[in-house]
């Protein structure tokens, strides 16, 4: 999964703000922020963004090596 731009895809359909998506997914509100910056979450936190993405989207985005 290309984390970011499905985050960036999220925010630019649903409005969300970054601050609030990063608060809401991980409780992190400089979440989208830092990883605009090239941050590189662990394999938890991109666990927790994809299960919120998946939760409000319906869509679950494969991650690397789940094939």
């Amino acid at each position: 999964m290309h984390l970011l731009s499905a985050i960036e895809r999220y925010l630019r359909k649903s409005g969300v703000p970054p601050t609030r998506f990063g608060r809401d997914a991980v409780g992190d509100p400089q979440l989208v922020s830092d990883l605009r910056r090239g941050r590189e979450p662990r394999e938890a936190t991109v666990q927790r963004i994809a299960a919120y993405l998946a939760a409000r989207t319906g869509h679950v985005e494969k991650g690397p090596g789940s094939e």
